[in-house]
């Protein structure tokens, strides 16, 4: 499953699922017969990713109070577009034509939104410039972990004072360009699972590649945030 999602960063650009359910078809017409899709979909201009639990952490509580609703899918891509399709509003890629998007009451839209009582995590906006600007979720971190990267199993919780220091300190970090990144080898390496765990129980993983202080949604680390990674990770070793 982790070779899987290597080839879903390096081919697609899209960001990590380790437990994403790997689904192709074979479609007469395109260049390239098999697709493996992230189960994503676009609103307003941006793209979300839905990330599947572990099976270990199934039974965590999801609370999910549906809003208003922003849009509705039209074009469902599994089956039908080729991997160089460019997604729009209204794309989705397993969810059918029709499907009702949700925002969720008391998180911003352009953070989280809901399809088929499945939460969707934004992935890329091409209007944000840093990682504040991409996951809007001040005061609204539960907790953060670092995850096996074996299995996907929570390993480790931040202390409350890492938890505070990490989110100020990667809020403020540049987003840049992921294929430039690849290009460069900063995906390279070794790697660092961590998870953030909304309030409400969604969570969201983010990639980290310690050699390069570089995270897979194309943000590079400062000195301040390898060193609050680097002093949770001794923690999990003690």
């Amino acid at each position: 499953m982790l070779k899987s999602f290597e080839n879903i960063i390096f081919i697609s650009v899209f960001a990590l699922l380790l437990s994403s359910c790997s689904n192709f078809s074979s479609l007469k017409g395109c260049p390239d017969a098999e697709i493996e899709w992230v189960d994503m979909l676009m609103i307003d201009d941006i793209k979300y990713e839905h990330h599947f639990p572990e099976p270990a952490n199934e039974n965590f509580p999801i609370s999910i109070d549906k809003g208003k609703e922003l849009g509705k899918v039209t074009y469902k891509m599994a089956d039908s577009a080729c991997s160089n399709h460019k997604m729009q509003n209204g794309d989705a890629a397993y969810l059918r034509e029709g499907t009702i998007i949700y925002e969720i009451k008391g998180y911003p839209t352009s953070l989280i939104v809901a399809a088929n009582d499945a939460v969707y995590v934004a992935n890329t906006n091409k209007k944000a410039k840093t990682v504040g600007e991409l996951y809007l979720m001040d005061k609204l971190v539960k907790n953060i972990y670092i995850e096996s990267t074996e299995d996907g199993k929570r390993i480790h919780t931040f202390s409350q004072s890492s938890k505070d220091q990490f989110l100020a300190t990667f809020y403020e970090l540049k987003l840049e360009d992921v294929q430039s990144l690849i290009d460069v080898g900063k995906l390279e390496g070794t790697r660092i699972f961590l998870e953030i765990e909304l309030n409400n129980g969604v969570s969201f993983r983010q990639l980290y590649w310690s050699d390069s202080n570089t995270f897979h949604i194309g943000a590079i680390g400062n000195d301040k945030i390898k060193e609050v990674i680097n002093y949770e990770e001794s923690n999990l070793k003690k």
